[in-house]
């Protein structure tokens, strides 16, 4: 079982930045792949960024690449989302999830309860 805590969203200028942060409970943290989603238009959940166990690769949406980092640091049990050059339309809620990468996708068995970005233009 593993919990996760999202945090660090916010209201933002378009153009700024923000890093969001998933706090996981739990000693199996690295055994999962780590990822963020958010709500898009006929979509429960679209995927923006994932990462492996190891850290040593990462996947991001056509829309977030070059814009987001995804990173994550085994020994504090967090992931992390940089997210820079930010437009109205990357407002939504972000959810942090744990699971596996199928497909250059995250599979998401463990989910957070969301952190709120706001991008104003």
């Amino acid at each position: 079982q593993v919990q996760l805590v999202e945090s660090g969203g916010g209201l933002v200028q378009a153009g700024g930045s923000l890093r969001l942060s998933c706090a996981a409970s739990g000693r199996t943290f690295v055994s999962y792949a780590m990822g963020w989603f958010r709500p898009a238009p006929g979509k429960e959940r679209e995927f923006v960024a994932a990462i492996s166990w190891s850290g040593s690769t990462t996947y991001y949406a056509d829309s977030v690449k070059g814009r987001y980092t995804i990173s994550r640091d085994n020994a504090k049990n967090t992931v992390y989302l940089q997210m820079n050059s930010l437009k109205p339309e990357d407002t939504a809620v972000y959810y942090c999830a744990a699971g596996a990468v199928i497909l250059e996708r995250l599979k998401g068995r463990y989910w957070g309860q969301g952190t709120q970005v706001t991008v104003s233009s």
